[in-house]
């Protein structure tokens, strides 16, 4: 057999070439391109073919060689893919371990707080979080120039005659839920606010809120102090004690700050309530007319009252968490610590 009869055997042998062992794909390796295989053997050959043919024999064995390559290259890839389904399919096999993840503290205290207003029969309002300068401010008793403004620190998105901006607090949802229903109306309003304050264990230009808002007829503050107590006894335990003191607020009048009975100590005055035996947790107050009116809601027949708290400042409470910055930097260490609160 000459060497093109043996070129164009070996061509249709490797077509046909099969393996079921990595190690016979080895061996068909060594047999055909090995320093002593077949085709190895035709390029040594290859010398004594006359000149005027070295150019169509040597194109024959190059594409010989290549073929050989390209076989030998395919059955490998068929073994691995054999290994790797094998692998996959073992149903005896030990599964890989995945490590369960845990809810934010954040996201545990907002539906606690949720679930408990729930239950008092209010409902869930939300609204965007990039607002216009009238439902963050103006409609909530804010007029332009106003000393109230300085009171928070705004991230303005725009100018204008309207400004946009990152909402300060959520009570710009309880403006729209004001303007698109009538009374008697009983909302919270959870969501993110945004203020432009130095980052700190006890400050962040991020946090979340909680609002709420009752509007009906001959609401009156005693209705605010019981809603508040049920509230705090409810998320911090039957005997908390609830203290209200005299404040301001643009939107509210009569407005008050809402402390609560150290529940680390019992009153008796610790560290954490800088033994004082009072933490404070809300803002609160009567509805002010005025922001009653801008809304459409008649003052003279209806009454309401609103509060606000921080989801962070509840959770700091509950939980003694001394830092706020703890709750941006997802440290699986921390968060760990509130599997068993799930």
């Amino acid at each position: 057999m000459n060497i093109s009869e043996r070129i164009e055997s070996l061509l249709q042998e490797i077509e046909d070439l099969h393996a079921q062992k990595a190690q016979e794909v080895e061996e068909l390796r060594v047999r055909l391109l090995g320093k002593k295989g077949e085709i190895t053997s035709l390029f040594d050959e290859f010398r004594n073919v006359p000149a005027e043919q070295k150019k169509a024999f040597g194109q024959k064995l190059n594409a010989l060689k290549n073929a050989a390559a390209a076989k030998i290259n395919e059955l490998k890839e068929a073994m691995e893919e054999a290994a790797t389904s094998a692998v996959s399919s073992d149903l005896t096999k030990p599964g890989d371990y995945r490590e369960l993840g845990t809810r934010h503290p954040i996201s545990i205290t907002r539906e606690e707080i949720i679930d408990i207003f729930k239950r008092l029969g209010y409902a869930i309002a939300t609204g965007p979080e990039i607002e216009d300068d009238y439902h963050v401010f103006e409609a909530l008793n804010f007029p332009p120039e106003h000393p109230a403004r300085d009171m928070q620190d705004t991230f303005f998105v725009s100018d204008g005659a309207n400004p946009v901006l990152l909402r300060t607090h959520t009570s710009s949802v309880q403006v729209r839920t004001m303007e698109r229903s009538k009374p008697p109306i009983r909302v919270i309003c959870p969501g993110r606010v945004f203020r432009n304050e130095a980052i700190s264990a006890r400050a962040h230009c991020i946090f979340h809120q909680v609002e709420g808002l009752y509007i009906d007829k001959n609401v009156s503050f005693a209705d605010l102090k019981q809603s508040i107590l049920l509230f705090v006894r409810e998320m911090f335990g039957p005997d908390t004690q609830i203290r209200m003191r005299p404040s301001y607020f643009p939107f509210t009048e009569p407005s008050t700050e809402v402390d609560i009975s150290c529940n680390i100590c019992g009153g008796k005055g610790c560290n954490i309530c800088k033994g004082t035996g009072w933490l404070e947790i809300m803002g609160a107050g009567m509805v002010d007319p005025n922001v009653l009116k801008a809304s459409g809601i008649d003052p003279n027949e209806y009454s309401g009252f609103a509060f606000g708290m921080g989801i962070e400042r509840i959770a700091m409470l509950k939980w003694q968490v001394r830092d706020l910055r703890l709750y941006f930097e997802n440290d699986v260490r921390f968060l760990k610590e509130f599997e068993t609160s799930i």
